[in-house]
């Protein structure tokens, strides 16, 4: 376990580093961000592997949720860098020429990234991405309980890049009390919400700004008017990819009774389809990361009336995907993310029944509507708040670097992903620039009598 003065020492390199300005360039910028590439093409292996090993992440959801996703916003970011540091004029008040106004994006200095495990390397990396593109030197933090890709990431960390600008730290908890212990000068963390608030008490001591991006229960609601092969097939992915493993899985689905026994029957066509008749045995379907996960999912079925699967085996750590329904509000399953590969069934009668059940919740990741119905749409995206909706549609979202990615609320706080990283790691600072070949007195002291009313008239009070 590492030292509070090792961690001082780290802490110390990286300012010195920084303050050099060598992070500051573009071509240096642009040249780590394709070393960073270089790291992720070399090793796509490796990473699959350790993966593998932490989660039984089958090869096409490591590639496609870990390594691809990374790797385009990279792409993304190296062609649209050099736009993004340039400063930015804006207007001025005539009143006040010949002065003229810049926005300058500037480095924050020397970030903390924390990860979780559940996308242990796609979680750390892709806010690394707007870390060295806007400057900044950077402290990497992975998940103790993905071991496998928490040792990876800081061996192909140290073999690419230097230290003193940036360094992987492991350990678990007293590590991570030890880190949170020393100023930074922005803590980006990707967890829970409980360890979010030991993360936002311990940053405000040094008055530290923080993005928090966590989770929720995010809501599915299913309309009639919907193409029922499709919203099946959408859903059952999205719950059931990386075992239910995921932020923005839909939690609970508010279907519309008419449409609710088709739906169901649909969904388990899918599970059927896309897992076979026995999941268990599908290399196509993950794996609960540890025991303590799989126990605290499996005490959430105590309660649930099992339509489909339920299933489990603790020593294997598997749960099959799994259908409850006549869920209320008050049963343990909706009073915590399930995190796992269970799908909550409430059947509504009126949307405005759903839309009072989501908005009685903390603020979700994300919110999930299918529907052909315009109207409906939009009387949902007026009357509920979410870091993100989906119409149609679930988790994809993730991929779009032209989105913000995060939270609101109970959901998270800040958003990264495109030039929303570039500005979370960023500070724009305001320049105000005024020549010397005019100088009016009318703001100096001493005002006399007629000053304040020329002021009032050039400023259009009257």
């Amino acid at each position: 376990m590492i030292s509070e003065a090792s961690i001082i020492d780290i802490l110390n390199q990286q300012r010195d580093f920084f303050q050099t300005g060598e992070t500051q360039s573009l071509s240096f910028r642009i040249s780590q961000l394709k070393l960073l590439q270089q790291l992720i093409k070399e090793n796509e292996t490796a990473i699959c592997q350790a993966l593998k090993a932490d989660l039984n992440k089958p090869e096409f959801e490591a590639c496609f949720s870990e390594i691809l996703l990374v790797f385009k916003e990279l792409e993304f970011c190296i062609k649209n860098l050099k736009n993004w540091i340039k400063p930015q004029k804006t207007r001025i008040l005539w009143q006040l020429l010949p002065a003229s106004t810049k926005i300058y994006p500037e480095p924050l200095g020397v970030v903390l990234i924390i990860g979780t495990w559940n996308y242990p390397f796609q979680l750390v990396i892709a806010p690394l991405i707007g870390a060295i593109a806007a400057g900044n030197c950077t402290i990497i933090k992975p998940s103790e309980i993905a071991p496998n890709t928490s040792s990876l990431i800081a061996k192909l960390i140290s073999k690419y890049f230097q230290p003193e600008y940036i360094k992987v730290i492991e350990g678990g908890v007293e590590t991570s009390q030890k880190l949170l212990a020393e100023k930074f000068d922005h803590i980006f963390f990707t967890g829970g919400t409980a360890v979010a608030k030991i993360v936002m008490a311990a940053a405000a001591k040094h008055l530290t700004p923080v993005t928090l991006e966590l989770g929720g229960k995010n809501p599915c609601i299913v309309d009639t008017d919907i193409h029922v092969q499709h919203t099946a097939r959408r859903i059952t992915w999205g719950k059931f990819f990386n075992n239910g493993q995921t932020c923005l899985a839909p939690d609970y689905l508010l279907v519309n009774s008419k449409i609710k026994e088709k739906l169901l029957a649909e969904i388990k066509k899918c599970i059927q389809e896309f897992y076979s008749d026995n999941p268990a045995i599908s290399s196509d379907y993950g794996r609960i990361i540890n025991q303590k996960q799989f126990d605290r999912i499996t005490n959430l079925l105590n309660s649930s009336k099992i339509i489909f699967g339920g299933e489990t085996n603790r020593e294997q750590l598997y749960i099959a995907p799994t259908l409850v329904e006549n869920i209320s509000f008050a049963e343990p399953i909706m009073q915590e993310e399930i995190f796992g590969p269970i799908l909550s069934i409430i059947e509504y009668t009126d949307i405005s029944e759903a839309i009072a059940l989501i908005n009685s919740q903390p603020k979700p990741l994300a919110l999930y509507l299918f529907s052909h119905n315009k109207n409906l749409q939009q009387r949902v995206l007026q009357t509920t708040s979410s870091g993100a909706v989906c119409l149609n549609e679930t988790v994809m979202h993730i991929g779009v670097s032209s989105l913000p990615f995060g939270g609101v609320g109970d959901s998270g706080i800040g958003s990264y992903h495109g030039k929303f990283s570039f500005d979370t790691f960023s500070h724009y600072k305001s320049v105000l620039s005024n020549p010397f070949w005019l100088d009016l007195k009318w703001r100096y002291a001493p005002y006399t009598k007629g000053k304040l009313s020329f002021l009032k008239r050039m400023l259009g009070y009257y």
